[in-house]
């Protein structure tokens, strides 16, 4: 009999852990388990929201955050959630091609339960303030194209050659690979070396994206040296980016970090980016996205055909989250 006020929803930890083992989306899973844990000790005592109806969606709206925080910031504390996680956020949710309305319920739930944070470390503004301080941040528009947000060839390449330059060879392997594929950072690094041997024979590569969707990419010509390049560096059987004391997590991390210290470095004055935005690993994907759309035009591709096909290569398969990456 199904008992009003119950909580029923709440996931246990053993329920949690074990989503975690079967779920390949999750990356930094020991972080995403500490933001699940402490979000259900607020959400056993929370109030003021309808607790067999709203409660448990805002409890699955913050799932879906935390495996974004805590892959692409390693945050491991509630308290610690401030403005520049909602910005990224909406901006990977827009990119999914996500309503306003689902990023406005996002939203939502995450200042729903960060008011019931004893002691915040940071206060979130409002979605009008985010609007006014981040030029990235739009909510308003059901389409939400328009925002070109691709780095021009000059600061990929100047990336690319400050990252051969670094300690970490395997940087400058997966930004290019991002670049040259249109991948997702975690669809690189989970990568291993059997999929680069397979790539190699087919001239496709296979990727698991999101929610275990499986695509396969024709393999650019400068990818196939890259490929080489990595598998050099591992033994069969292993990731070509993950070495075995490290975490898929960490690298990420780390390729991310890369991006966001020598961005400026590498500013190309002549780019096409609203001012406000910067290049990020998603960047690569935009610019993927728009060159692809030019060739399948140049075939005699439709426009929308066009679309599609390039929305079936970066993982989406829906038409309209294409003109999100061509800012249309």
């Amino acid at each position: 009999m199904f008992v009003i006020g119950n909580r029923e929803w709440i996931k246990t930890e053993r329920e949690i852990r074990i989503a975690i083992s079967t779920n390949e989306d999750v990356c930094n899973k020991g972080a995403y388990l500490n933001l699940m844990l402490q979000l259900n000790k607020i959400a056993r005592h929370a109030k003021g929201v309808s607790v067999n109806k709203t409660l448990p969606q805002y409890y699955n709206h913050m799932d879906l955050f935390f495996r974004f925080v805590a892959d692409n910031y390693n945050l491991k504390t509630l308290a610690n959630i401030q403005n520049k996680h909602l910005v990224d956020y909406v901006s990977e949710r827009q990119s999914e091609g996500k309503s306003a309305s689902t990023i406005k319920n996002d939203l939502a739930a995450i200042r729903y339960f960060h008011d019931q944070i004893p002691n915040p470390r940071y206060q979130l503004s409002s979605n009008q303030i985010l609007s006014e301080n981040y030029n990235e941040f739009h909510l308003e528009r059901r389409r939400f194209g328009g925002v070109d947000r691709r780095p021009t060839e000059l600061e990929y390449q100047a990336l690319v050659t400050l990252a051969q330059q670094s300690n970490s060879s395997s940087l400058a392997l997966i930004i290019m690979l991002c670049r040259e594929q249109g991948l997702r950072v975690h669809e690189a690094v989970r990568l291993s070396r059997v999929d680069a041997e397979k790539a190699l024979r087919e001239g496709f590569l296979t990727v698991k994206g999101k929610g275990g969707l499986i695509r396969q990419i024709p393999l650019q010509t400068q990818s196939f040296s890259v490929l080489q390049d990595a598998m050099q560096q591992v033994n069969r059987g292993e990731k070509l980016f993950v070495l075995q004391d490290q975490k898929a997590h960490q690298v990420i991390q780390r390729v991310q970090d890369f991006i966001g210290n020598n961005r400026q470095k590498v500013l190309d004055p002549l780019n096409t980016r609203p001012k406000g935005v910067e290049i990020t690993m998603h960047s690569f994907r935009h610019a993927y996205a728009k060159e692809q759309y030019e060739l399948f035009i140049e075939k005699g591709y439709t426009e929308g055909d066009a679309r599609l096909a390039v929305s079936k290569l970066i993982g989406h398969n829906r038409e309209d989250v294409t003109r999100i990456y061509l800012a249309e």
